[in-house]
This record gives C-alpha cells, structure tokens and sequence, in this order.
C-alpha cells in the first residue's frame, strides 16, 4: 500500500514518534536530557564509581583543594566531595522524584474525583485546594517536618502531600472538558460504570498535562530538599544530600568555595535541565503543535 492510499490526514507515524521529534527540536531539552542522564548513571552507579567511602574523614586532608586525588576537593572533615557529591545525587534526585510521584497521585484522584462528579464535592475539594495553596508551602513543610521527623520517607511524604494542589487543578480542568465528550457518553450509553470511564476513557487523555506538570514538579521537590536541608530540616548528616552539603559549606565558603561550589553547581543544573525537559514536553505533548 502507498503512502498516498493510507487515507486522508495520514501522516504514516506514531503520535509518539511525533511528539518525541518535537522534542528533539528543542536543543537546550535534549541536553538537560543528557545532563540529567549522566546525573542518574553516577547516582546509580555511586558506588562503583566513588574514589572513596562518602563518610571517609582524614584529618590531614581537611579543606583540601580540588586535585587528581580529590577532583573536587575535600571538606572541613577531610571527606571527598566527589564521592559525597555523587552519593547524595541518589538521595537528592530520588527524594525528587518520589515526592512528585506521591503529588501526582493524590493530585490525579482529588481532581479525578472533583471534575467528573462536579457539584457539592467538586466546591468542596477544591475549596480544600484553594485553603492549601494560600499557606505558605516553606512554612508548612517544615513545621510538618518537625512532626513527622527528616527521614527520607517522612520528607518525600511530607513535600508529595503539600505540593499536589497544582496536579489536581490540571485534572480537574481536563476532566470537565472530558466527560461530555461523545465518547464517554458512548462507554456510558453501554452501561460501563464510573471508574471504568475515568480509567479507560477520560484518564489516558488527561495524561500530557500531567506529565508536564510532573517533571517541572521533580524540580520543584530537589529545591525545597534542598531548602529544608539549608536550614537543618532536611535530611540530617552524615547522610549527604546536595543541600545540607551546602549547609554545611557555610563556614568555609570563603575560605574554601570549591565545598559550595560543587553542590550548588549540581543542584543548579539538575533543575534547570528539569526545567528545560518540562517546557519541551509542554510543546511536544500540545496536539496543536501536530498540526503545525
């Protein structure tokens, strides 16, 4: 069969293989995409690839400054600043992507539930929502850290639970455009029931915005780690994150930049290629782009 024989408005591709070259267009995206892989790989593989134990002190190697031995540099106990800087990649980047999983969650059934029955329970989850995104977020975050303690868990859930407000907005709107459409009057018309409807039919077209909303989230969630390790709430020493590395770079940051320089420098990057990945999905997820 030809092209030409395909049918009208057959482009002969995949709505992903589209989206996915609308992506590659945005060159800044693609190289936070390959930033971001290269992050992943050393947090993974953090062991392996560590010239010494993150924890290691040596106390003739205090404040040491960057060389073969050290690439890095050492800080003020001696320890390895590359070798704390990729180990606490996977506490910073994992914590990140945690929380947001957890947002998305709960964002996706509050404003799953809130745009397909409409009415007295929409008004009231969003009400909900609206009261939640008028406090301050730093403010609450650390006093739900004071409750419920700086692990690891304990801060995913706490950051997951109090930055869900956004994703479930997104829901809701996309749910109320959804449930009139024919084809879900249709799957109604042939007696499917309320969750069938929202996972089969509505859910899977709901998705894109989501998805971008997720991945500027995980940035979002790396910088107020990274804020609550700052200021003493986060994870707590001698486990290493890039944030309470920065804190602890305070004291000598004159004296020896390079203990701020290289954690800051991570976090920056990770997050604007976050940033970076999240606009380009924007623009290759829009379906108006396909008809450009």
């Amino acid at each position: 069969m030809t092209r030409e024989a395909e049918g009208p408005g057959s482009t002969g591709s995949r709505p992903g293989s589209s989206a996915w070259r609308r992506f590659r267009r945005h060159r800044p995206a693609v190289a936070g995409l390959m930033v971001l892989a290269v992050f992943a790989l050393g947090a993974l593989f953090a062991p392996v690839l560590s010239p010494y134990h993150p924890n290691r002190t040596d106390v003739t190697g205090m404040l040491a400054r960057p060389s073969w031995a050290h690439p890095m540099g050492t800080d003020e106990l001696g320890r390895d600043l590359l070798s704390r800087v990729l180990h606490s990649g996977r506490i910073s980047l994992g914590l990140g992507l945690l929380a947001m999983a957890i947002a998305v969650g709960i964002g996706t059934v509050i404003g799953a539930v809130a745009g397909y029955y409409g009415d007295l329970l929409d008004n009231l989850l969003m009400r909900l929502t609206d009261l939640l995104l008028a406090f301050p977020q730093l403010f609450l975050l650390i006093l739900m850290t004071a409750l419920f303690g700086t692990g690891l868990l304990s801060i995913a859930l706490v950051i997951g639970g109090l930055r869900w407000m956004g994703v479930a907005r997104l829901v809701r709107a996309m749910f109320l455009a959804l449930r009139e459409r024919e084809f879900v009057e249709a799957a109604r018309a042939a007696g499917a029931g309320a969750l069938p409807i929202v996972w089969r039919h509505i859910l899977p077209n709901a998705w894109s915005p989501v998805i971008v909303a997720a991945t500027l989230g995980v940035a979002e969630a790396i910088i107020l780690e990274s804020s609550l390790s700052f200021l003493g709430m986060g994870i707590q020493p001698p486990t290493a994150t890039w944030g309470n590395m920065l804190r602890s770079a305070q004291d000598q940051i004159v004296q020896a930049p390079w203990t701020a320089f290289f954690p800051g420098l991570m976090i920056f990057l990770a997050v604007l290629s976050i940033n970076h990945i999240g606009d380009a999905a924007r623009d290759a997820l829009d379906p108006r782009q396909g008809r450009r």
